[in-house]
């Protein structure tokens, strides 16, 4: 009954509130409140804006931007800024935000990313609804790529990145077909990435699922992802990764790095990928550095890895001739080829550790 009595308060205070919708003790920020037309062709990101402006310097706890179902909603480049009044932010998507299908109109805007949450604390993105990056027509535009091509992009958007922003959980969240990479964790700590589910085709290129670079204390979990690049990839300065999980493939695998890449010494550690399905990937787990001196990789385990490999090298650990790989552990492996009748190798430079239990194929490692 006080549940009832409180709800029936409210629409009462509503009603002699008309010349003041908005209360200062609200709790639910609806885009459509903001003057969202909500019919995929008409300039929403006002509305995103003014009802996350309303929700972050809101008194409540919790408050929540809704952006509701069945509807369809575009929004052009976009920052969503902290830090907050409250403890604890929502941005609950059941509805679809769509990016600008066409780069043209990008001219003139921020091409390197989509939606941004900067400077959140206790930010909750969740709501079974769907980012659409509609990034088909960027992907034939890469300079990178595409090197010889006429007007080709350099700076191509990441559809949503999580940006100096601490203790915040992402979930049950559907990014498709963003133009790069579709969520990025940067400068960030304690970050929770779970049930999501991250798609788009074999062949885009850089559309990794979720990137993390320059942050601590990560959590992938329990996701979905098929996309054209890396399935999750820990950029430089990262630590306290974990990937767990996850179903991976078509994609890249799941990988660390590029690392090096100006020749400066990097800090990656304590990363862990368990209980990762990879089907239809090109790498299962890799390690990527550039051709410098100042990476030396150590102190990794490969453990309990059964599968099959498309490639003669199911196991191929290259390191640089000049920074030997040290500290490397296989244990209980087991990668068969793909092909009846085939067998498959190990293929090692300069890598040096010990094998524990079964390793087939048989270890390259030097002692």
């Amino acid at each position: 009954m006080k549940a009832m009595g409180v709800f029936a308060l409210m629409l009462i205070f509503g009603l002699f509130s008309a010349d003041l919708p908005f209360s200062s003790a609200q709790t639910i920020f609806n885009v459509l409140d903001y003057g969202a037309k909500a019919d995929g062709k008409t300039d929403d990101s006002n509305a995103f804006s003014a009802a996350w402006k309303a929700a972050c310097s809101a008194g409540t706890q919790n408050p929540t931007v809704v952006v509701p179902s069945r509807k369809d909603f575009l929004v052009y480049p976009l920052t969503f800024q902290g830090p907050c009044k409250s403890s604890s932010i929502s941005f609950q998507v059941i509805g679809t935000i769509n990016a600008p299908s066409s780069p043209s109109v990008w001219r003139g805007r921020n091409a390197r990313r989509w939606l941004i949450f900067h400077g959140v604390t206790g930010l909750l993105i969740t709501g079974n609804g769907t980012f659409n990056g509609h990034g088909s027509e960027w992907w034939d535009l890469s300079c990178a790529d595409h090197p010889r091509k006429t007007g080709c992009a350099t700076v191509i958007p990441m559809a949503l990145n999580i940006i100096h922003c601490k203790r915040s959980t992402i979930s049950d969240i559907y990014t498709i077909d963003s133009a790069k990479y579709h969520v990025v964790v940067n400068q960030s700590s304690d970050i929770l990435v779970k049930n999501m589910h991250i798609t788009a085709p074999e062949s885009s290129p850089n559309t990794d699922g979720i990137h993390i670079e320059l942050s601590q204390n990560v959590l992938v979990n329990n996701s979905v992802i098929a996309t054209g690049d890396d399935c999750v990839s820990i950029g430089e300065l990262s630590s306290n990764i974990n990937v767990s999980y996850v179903t991976c493939g078509p994609g890249h695998g799941v990988s660390i790095g590029s690392l090096g890449r100006y020749g400066n010494s990097v800090k990656v550690e304590n990363i862990h990928v368990k209980k990762v399905n990879f089907k239809g990937t090109t790498n299962g787990v890799r390690i990527k550095t550039w051709q410098s001196t100042g990476v030396h990789i150590s102190e990794v385990t490969y453990d309990d890895i059964v599968g099959t490999s498309s490639s003669n090298a199911a196991i191929h650990l290259n390191c640089s001739h000049s920074i030997a790989c040290t500290g490397i552990t296989l244990s209980s492996i087991k990668i068969e080829s793909d092909k009846s009748g085939q067998q498959v190798i190990s293929e090692c430079t300069n890598a040096h550790g010990t094998n524990s239990g079964v390793v087939q194929p048989k270890s390259c490692l030097q002692s």
